[in-house]
């Protein structure tokens, strides 16, 4: 991995999430703001990091593979799609042929020793995601099986324009992979969840935004958090307070413009994760709800720890539910 100093380091490699009161003429906004770089302008760099954005030519194959498999399943296939024309109207097959669904500071690519495809990720050098990734995809945090970061390839650092991509294996946004799933599949994704907050809070972070949009899948039963724009370290704070957070679902202490436990925030983030994939996936296990009921508690103070939503919700799971009831399939889209 790269080894830029950053100006707040503890000078072990510890890289704070987010600086303390003692550095004030760090402003936190200057470099947690969203990149949009001129993705051409790297395009040497990350191929000389193996690392190859997608090309009209790429865009139009992966369209072709695409229909193939529907073709293949006897279904109907349609080539009148504005990523497909978009690909086609360029006059070099070469030229970068950017996702136009997705924000200016993502873009698709090949992970090009393996083939695999990636997104990569464009954040200031010294902002709080880089810092977060850096941290969960370090030896040997990496491989601790409560870990559920998605998996990264490279760290490509640019000092000189305080840039850093972030080249990521692509998942789906998807929560489960397939529907109809059983219960038992869905329990075990709803668990990782949490197991991957539970592993967090063990090291002093909180992610600060968890939803269904943060969360991925490789198809496989593996989720994975990604965004970690507004994750903080706490580390030697033993009760820290966070005011004003920007998240998809925020707690309603902050609604009200009061103080909260981050940690907390996030118990209440998880509450509300189980509540919409339940609505998602057409699970409305009136036991599952029920559980998250003590997660939802409008006293940030009288909701339990991440580490004891994970016990709790073991042992619940252990003893609610029959085996014909785990293999039972949902049929809601």
């Amino acid at each position: 991995m790269p080894s830029t100093r950053h100006p707040y380091s503890t000078g072990d490699g510890h890289i704070p999430l987010s600086p303390s009161s003692s550095t004030s003429s760090f402003d936190e906004e200057d470099v947690n703001y969203r990149m949009a770089p001129n993705w051409c302008a790297y395009r040497h760099l990350l191929e000389a990091r193996r690392v190859r954005l997608d090309t009209c030519r790429d865009v139009k194959q992966w369209y072709q593979d695409y229909w193939d498999s529907l073709l293949d399943q006897g279904q109907h296939v349609t080539k009148d799609l504005p990523g497909y024309a978009r690909a086609c109207s360029a006059p070099d097959e070469n030229e970068l042929c950017k996702d136009a669904g997705l924000p200016d500071n993502l873009f698709r690519g090949t992970f090009c020793p393996t083939g695999r495809k990636v997104v990569i990720k464009a954040v200031h050098l010294y902002s709080r995601e880089y810092a977060a990734v850096r941290y969960l995809s370090s030896s040997p945090i990496r491989a601790n099986p409560m870990n559920h970061t998605i998996p990264i390839y490279d760290l490509i650092e640019v000092p000189a324009d305080n840039l850093v991509f972030i080249v990521m294996e692509e998942w789906s946004p998807q929560l489960v992979a397939e529907v109809p799933c059983t219960l038992r599949s869905f329990l075990g994704a709803l668990r990782q969840c949490i197991e991957h907050i539970v592993f967090m809070h063990s090291h002093h972070m909180a992610h600060l935004d968890i939803s269904v949009r943060n969360l991925l899948t490789d198809y496989n039963h593996h989720y994975a958090y990604i965004d970690f724009e507004n994750c903080r370290r706490y580390e030697g704070i033993p009760h820290p307070r966070i005011e004003r957070l920007r998240n998809t679902d925020p707690p309603p202490e902050t609604e009200r413009g009061e103080c909260t436990d981050p940690y907390k925030a996030d118990v209440w983030g998880l509450g509300v994760l189980i509540l919409r994939t339940c609505a998602m996936t057409g699970y409305n296990v009136p036991e599952l709800i029920a559980f998250t009921r003590p997660l939802l508690h409008k006293d940030f103070e009288r909701r339990p720890t991440a580490l004891a939503v994970l016990k709790a919700f073991d042992v619940w799971a252990a003893n609610t539910f029959s085996e014909k009831r785990l293999n039972a399939r949902c049929l809601a889209a």
